[in-house]
């Protein structure tokens, strides 16, 4: 009798993996849709360049990827959620550090490179539009206010690359019972900042249409899993995380969870998003981590984890569905 192999639940055929090359490329992208030729692509945009384990060349100057030495603050490690405290293996620290997206420093995965002239205090975020009790806070204030935990989060990044962190914040729910949204207040709009003379990658792309701006629809932004994030690991944000603070929903793509926020409005009418802006096509408002709906350009059934390199199964919402999956009920 041959022998019989039982494969585990994540396995993926090597044929069903999709090659590195088919989708690693925004540039190829913006070409597609003629903003190359109007000015748009100014810069050079890697959408997920090949993972080689991150080392500084000797003659390098560089901040510490992993500790912000310029952001301090109490309150840290937070207690962690014993409802988000799942067995998982987390992400290299390190690595988590030095691989990630912030196109306002850096088109390529290394912005930990380039926010040593950005100033994140001191650091107001103004929450505003349809509401009882508009307020402007900074954000060292966020914590007294709100208080702080840590949950264990899978992180999905829309170009297929994953990633598992300990975030620490406070649900987004708690600000906005907060400021008391009024009965027509369907969405939130969040937008980050505008300092192109601090952020280098703004510079090279001035057709672009920063700042960097998201939404969720209200539903969405009061679901548990809505977490505003003030650190990670244990820490403060380091400034390429999105210091000070940053949004982090796990159930959609990592574009979703806009970093480095500095205003939060609410709003009657489905805002415009950024990578919406630039393609519509390719990037939807809704943008759920969903494994049967490609992006045109690849295959969204499989991810890479970002420390490891294993290729494992996109799980819908991201694992999420039991706390998101009646929010679209109706789709």
């Amino acid at each position: 009798m041959a022998n019989v192999i039982l494969r585990p639940d994540w396995y993926v055929r090597e044929r069903c993996v999709t090659p590195e090359r088919a989708f690693c490329n925004r540039r190829d992208f913006l070409k597609r849709l003629g903003l190359a030729s109007g000015g748009l692509l100014a810069a050079t945009l890697v959408g997920c360049n090949k993972f080689e384990p991150f080392t500084l060349p000797s003659n390098t100057q560089a901040p510490n990827p992993v500790v912000d030495p310029v952001t301090s603050a109490t309150g840290y490690p937070a207690p962690r959620n014993p409802e988000f405290n799942a067995n998982w293996r987390l992400t290299d620290r390190n690595v988590a550090a030095t691989y990630n997206n912030f196109y306002e420093f850096s088109p390529s995965k290394d912005p930990f490179r380039h926010v040593g002239n950005f100033v994140t205090s001191p650091w107001p975020v103004e929450i505003t539009g349809l509401v009882e009790k508009p307020m402007t806070v900074d954000a060292m204030e966020l914590a007294e206010l709100f208080g702080l935990e840590e949950r264990i989060y899978r992180f999905r990044c829309v170009e297929a690359w994953a990633m598992i962190v300990p975030w620490t914040g406070f649900p987004l729910r708690r600000l906005i019972e907060k400021v008391a949204p009024k009965p027509e207040a369907k969405f939130v709009r969040f937008e980050t900042f505008n300092r192109p003379e601090q952020a280098p990658g703004m510079g090279r792309t001035p057709n672009y249409p920063w700042p960097y701006h998201e939404g969720l629809r209200l539903d969405e932004a009061m679901n548990p899993l809505t977490l505003l994030a003030t650190g990670i690991y244990g820490r403060p944000l380091p400034k390429q995380h999105g210091a000070p603070v940053r949004l982090v929903v796990p159930w959609k793509y990592g574009q979703k969870s806009i970093k480095s926020i500095v205003k939060v409005d609410f709003v009657a009418a489905q805002p415009s998003t950024f990578w919406e802006t630039l393609a519509p096509a390719e990037y939807p408002f809704e943008n759920n981590v969903n494994p049967k709906v490609p992006h045109p350009r690849w295959s969204q059934a499989t991810e890479r984890v970002i420390d490891t390199g294993d290729r494992v199964r996109t799980q819908l919402y991201n694992g999420y569905g039991s706390y998101v999956a009646g929010l679209y009920s109706h789709l």
